[in-house]
């Protein structure tokens, strides 16, 4: 719809790749969407458009919004995994699409860049998997070698992932050491996440780990 609106003819196969599904699912949400009134107009092999006298209110954000929202979306291609470099590219190219031209137009003028050249596409998928065991809360074993060079094997579970100026940590409750630990991923190695999912108790959660670094912080 964002795209559409912009009043141009768009193919399904430009949608498909703006969008980055398959062609196939463009005819089905095309279908969908005109099935339940939208008054998208065209058919395939020669595009779609939204009919003209179908308004939708602008999206408008002050130069302020704009600009933590394009840095924002920056850092994380900067910076993210895999899968969030492909969810910031997508939200500025739909933001993009519904901007009025005048604010369209400042968005080359955001002169706020984060260069991604640091952050190598194995560490990124590395970023993806941990995430994944976090939000699924399943452990997860993988070799550690700290700055000093000394190696040890853990396991671990992972709470939540922390971002240090250009370090990611996992914050995690070592089953080894039976308590909270942090580790960096880019020390880490033949990360495994298991099939054994774990129950946060009281204690061993990330609101627990918190509230312990708040209680440590010297006044």
């Amino acid at each position: 719809m964002q795209f559409l609106r912009l009043g141009r003819l768009l193919t399904a196969q430009a949608l498909a790749e703006k969008l980055q599904v398959s062609q196939r699912t463009i005819y089905r949400d095309i279908q969908d969407l005109q099935l339940s009134g939208t008054p998208i107009v065209g058919e395939a092999g020669v595009g779609y458009t939204i009919r003209r006298d179908f308004d939708l209110p602008p999206l408008m954000f002050t130069r302020n919004e704009l600009t933590a929202l394009v840095l924002g979306a920056r850092l994380v291609r900067a910076w993210g995994g895999a899968e969030n470099v492909v969810g910031a590219t997508q939200a500025l190219q739909r933001i993009e699409a519904v901007l009025p031209a005048e604010l369209r137009a400042e968005l080359d003028s955001i002169l706020l860049y984060a260069p991604g050249y640091a952050m190598e596409q194995s560490l990124r998928e590395r970023l993806d998997e941990l995430h994944g065991a976090c939000l699924a809360r399943r452990a997860v074993t993988f070799g550690y070698r700290r700055e000093d060079g000394e190696e040890s094997s853990r396991s671990v579970r992972p709470l939540a992932l922390v971002f240090w100026s250009g370090v990611w940590t996992l914050t995690s409750w070592c089953e080894l050491r039976e308590d909270f630990r942090t580790f960096r991923i880019d020390r880490m190695e033949q990360v495994v996440v298991l099939e054994r999912e774990f129950v946060p108790k009281r204690g061993q959660r990330m609101e627990d780990y918190l509230k312990k670094i708040k209680a440590e912080r010297p006044v």
